[in-house]
């Protein structure tokens, strides 16, 4: 695994808060705070409701955009500017790998019909530090 995905990977795996830019059907940005998880070959998965807005929006257009890597935000060191494209599913052996007992406060598990996964596959991510000018630039 080269540095840049295990700087990425160290960046992203710890649990926060993400903010997730889908589009309108005008074409319009629209931002919500998302928990991502994200894998070894750099797949990010989140859970949501199948009916959501942003499943909506994923549908009519799969570009999205993440931001993440901010905890705290009297200490941004490191932050994580995500491209990738989307796509939903309610995939059974998805919705199981997922699952996670917080998740208990919004479904009724596994198995409930408007729990399902959103799976981004990015193909551009830039890893901003303080104090630079530019990124470092992973792409696929």
């Amino acid at each position: 695994m080269n540095n840049i995905r295990q700087r990425i990977l160290a960046i992203i795996r710890p649990a926060h808060l993400a903010s997730l830019a889908t589009f309108s059907g005008d074409g319009k940005p629209w931002v919500r705070y998302v928990i991502p998880r994200v894998e070894d070959d750099l797949t990010i998965r989140i859970a949501t409701r199948a009916n959501s807005r942003k499943v909506s929006q994923i549908r009519k257009n799969p570009e999205v955009h993440l931001t993440c890597g901010v905890s705290d935000p009297r200490n941004v060191d490191t932050f994580l500017q995500i491209q990738g494209r989307a796509r939903f599913t309610t995939d059974r052996g998805e919705r199981e790998s997922f699952w996670d007992p917080h998740l208990e406060n919004i479904f009724e598990g596994p198995n409930d019909p408007e729990y399902g996964v959103i799976l981004i596959t990015p193909y551009r991510i830039e890893v901003w530090k303080e104090g630079i000018s530019e990124p470092d630039v992973w792409e696929a």
